[in-house]
């Protein structure tokens, strides 16, 4: 182990992906609830994003199953939006186009939630600002739920139907087979930050963010990640040299990653794939 976390403190999280069966049902979903744009797409593939960020990768493959009851895999991709009149657009699409699943305050943040077509868990939230955030006596983040003024949110709207500049993937939410085991492989050999343990569920971050991967086991899955949803999801760096000293840090703890070139490839407890990449 070493004395630097492997992930530093200055990354967060940028592009996840997941394979998928209809690629056109899944790009409308994308564009028309979430509000993404759809950057580059060839016949298999779709990238979308804000402008020129890419935030989600959808790459079709007919031929794969469908994720089983038992395996650990996605529990929900969170997109960031950077305002609550933002976040009011957003519950207006879902309420035009979709079926909104739950809403919460968690204190940190105000969050939407609903299932794409194929069953991947969505969030859409935004941050209350970072003073009002709880804090443990240790210095640690506190999440925490409650329910959420839907129709406060939604006065807030400003009707549009795409989603603005600086919306992100804010974080990732998993359901490993393992809490023990997922705490070993994220906080201990790649240093995340435990900001918020709960029933079943860590809550880690990069620095002081509050949460930039959340873990659970509330279902019970008990067998690796395979078959259609994630694929895999990004930490990105700031640039080259922190990059280099990642490559460094992996190495010197003994953990196998694949050099994709411009990123850098690890495989959680779970056979989900991590990768961490420069801007």
């Amino acid at each position: 182990m070493t004395t630097e976390p492997i992930i530093p403190k200055t990354a967060r999280i940028g592009r996840t992906a997941l394979v998928v069966a209809d690629l056109d049902a899944m790009v409308d979903f994308y564009r028309d609830v979430v509000g993404l744009s759809v950057r580059r797409r060839t016949k298999t593939e779709a990238t979308l994003g804000i402008s020129e960020t890419p935030l989600l990768v959808l790459t079709e493959d007919e031929t794969a199953a469908s994720r089983r009851r038992e395996q650990a895999g996605l529990f929900h991709n969170a997109f960031k939006v950077p305002s609550r009149t933002a976040l009011g657009a957003a519950l207006d699409r879902i309420r035009e186009h979709w079926k909104l699943d739950g809403a919460s305050d968690h204190y940190v943040s105000e969050a939407l939630y609903l299932t794409d077509p194929e069953d991947n868990g969505v969030e859409i939230y935004t941050d209350r600002p970072r003073e009002q955030w709880p804090r443990a006596s240790g210095g640690t983040i506190q999440i925490g739920t409650v329910p959420l003024d839907l129709d406060d949110i939604a006065a807030k709207s400003n009707g549009k139907t795409s989603a603005p500049s600086g919306t992100t993937v804010g974080h990732v939410h998993l359901e490993a087979s393992s809490i023990r085991t997922a705490r070993e492989f994220y906080a201990e050999m790649l240093g995340l930050r435990v900001q918020t343990e709960v029933r079943s569920a860590l809550f880690l971050a990069a620095g002081d963010y509050h949460h930039h991967l959340g873990v659970n086991t509330w279902n019970g899955r008990s067998q690796p990640a395979g078959g259609r949803g994630l694929a895999w999801f990004e930490f990105v760096v700031p640039d080259d040299e922190t990059l280099a000293t990642v490559r460094r840090r992996l190495e010197d703890a003994d953990i196998a990653a694949t050099d994709r070139g411009d990123s850098l490839e690890v495989t959680d407890p779970d056979e989900i794939s991590v990768r961490i990449r420069t801007v």
